[in-house]
C-alpha cells in the first residue's frame, strides 16, 4: 500500500514540475487549441490555449513506474503502459494534424478506428496468452455469465467506447481530468482489494500525473490535455476494468462518461428523424452551459455524480472479492 501512495506523490510532483515547462514550449510552437464556431460563444476566448498536455501525465506516469516498481512486478504493468501509450499516440497524431497542419477534423474517423482496433487486437492476443477468463461477473451478485468469443467484442467496445467517451467529455476546463481521477481512484481501490498490485501501481502513477496536470487545467485552463490525453485515459480505465474482471462495474463508475456519449448519439438520431434537437447542444455538459449554468457549476456537479457512482461501483464488487 505504501508504494501506491509513493507512486501518486512522485507522479504528481513530476507532473506539476513539467507542466509549467511544457506550456510556454507549446505556446512558442503554436500548438494551440482550435475552438469550433458551433460551440458556446464564451469558449472562443479559449482559442489558442496550448493543447497536447496529456504528454505530461503520460510521461510522469511512465517515469514513476520505471523508477519505483520492482523489476519482478513490472511485467504485469507493461501491458497497461502499452495500451495507454499506444492509444495516446493515436491521439497525438490527431492533435498534431489539427494544430500543426491546421486541419480541424484531425485524423479521419476510419483512420482512428483502424489504429484503435489494432491496439485492441494486440491486447486481445495478450488476454489469450494469459488465459484470461471470458466470464462476466454481475455487480452486487454472485452470478457469472460465460460469453466466450463475444467477450473479445466486449473488450473492443469497452476500450474504444471509454477512450472516445473521455474524448467527448473533455469539453470543459477540468471536467474530464476530474472524472478520470475519480474513476482511477475507484479502480486503484478495486485492484488493491483483489491483491492485483501491478494494476494498482499503474493506476496510482497515472492518477498522480493527472492530478498534477489538473492544477493547470482548471478554469481558466492554461493547458488542455488534447486527444493524446483523453484517448489514453479512457483506454487506461477500460483496461483496468478488464484486468480486474469488473467489466460491468465500469458502467457504474463511468456513468457520466456514458451519459455524455449517449447524449451525442440521441441528439444526432433525434435530429435526423425529426429535424429537431432534444438538447440545446451536445454533449450534455454544453446543454447545461447554454441553459445558464457556469462552467464551474457544470464541472463540479458532474464530478459529484462521478464520485457517488465510483463509491457505488466499489461497493458493487464486494461479492467478487469475498
Amino acid at each position: 500500500m505504501d508504494l501506491i501512495y509513493i507512486l501518486i506523490i512522485v507522479s504528481f510532483i513530476i507532473s506539476i514540475a513539467l507542466t509549467p515547462l511544457l506550456i510556454p514550449l507549446l505556446t512558442r510552437l503554436k500548438f494551440g487549441q482550435q475552438i469550433r464556431n458551433l460551440g458556446p460563444r464564451r469558449h472562443m476566448e479559449k482559442s489558442g490555449t496550448p493543447t497536447m498536455g496529456g504528454l505530461v501525465f503520460l510521461l510522469a506516469s511512465v517515469i514513476s513506474l520505471i523508477i519505483l516498481v520492482p523489476i519482478e512486478e513490472f511485467s504485469g504493468v507493461a501491458i497497461l503502459i502499452f495500451v495507454t501509450i499506444a492509444m495516446g499516440l493515436i491521439g497525438f497524431v490527431d492533435d498534431y494534424i489539427k494544430v500543426v497542419k491546421k486541419q480541424s477534423l484531425g485524423l479521419r474517423a476510419r483512420q482512428k478506428i483502424i489504429g484503435q482496433l489494432l491496439v485492441v487486437a494486440i491486447f486481445g492476443f495478450y488476454l489469450l496468452s494469459i488465459d484470461h477468463s471470458t466470464k462476466l461477473f454481475i455487480p452486487f451478485t454472485d452470478i457469472t455469465i460465460e460469453i466466450g468469443f463475444f467477450y473479445f467484442l466486449l473488450v473492443a467496445m469497452m476500450i474504444l467506447g471509454t477512450a472516445n467517451a473521455v474524448n467527448l467529455t473533455d469539453g470543459l476546463d477540468g471536467l474530464a481530468g476530474g472524472i478520470v481521477i475519480i474513476g482511477l481512484t475507484a479502480y486503484i481501490i478495486v485492484a488493491h482489494m483483489m491483491g492485483l498490485n501491478n494494476i494498482a501501481y499503474f493506476g496510482s502513477s497515472l492518477m498522480g500525473g493527472v492530478a498534477g496536470f489538473l492544477i493547470f487545467n482548471l478554469h481558466p485552463a492554461k493547458i488542455f490535455m488534447g486527444d493524446v490525453g483523453s484517448l489514453s485515459l479512457g483506454s487506461a480505465l477500460a483496461v483496468m476494468a478488464i484486468l480486474t474482471k469488473t467489466e460491468l462495474t465500469l458502467i457504474i463508475v463511468g456513468i457520466v462518461l456514458i451519459t455524455e456519449t449517449v447524449s451525442v448519439i440521441l441528439q444526432v438520431l433525434f435530429y435526423q428523424l425529426t429535424g429537431k434537437r432534444i438538447l440545446l447542444m451536445s454533449p450534455l455538459h454544453h446543454h447545461f452551459e447554454l441553459s445558464g449554468w457556469s462552467e464551474w457549476k457544470v464541472v463540479t456537479t458532474f464530478w459529484l455524480v462521478s464520485l457517488i457512482a465510483a463509491f457505488v461501483g466499489v461497493i458493487s464488487i464486494n461479492n467478487i472479492v469475498s
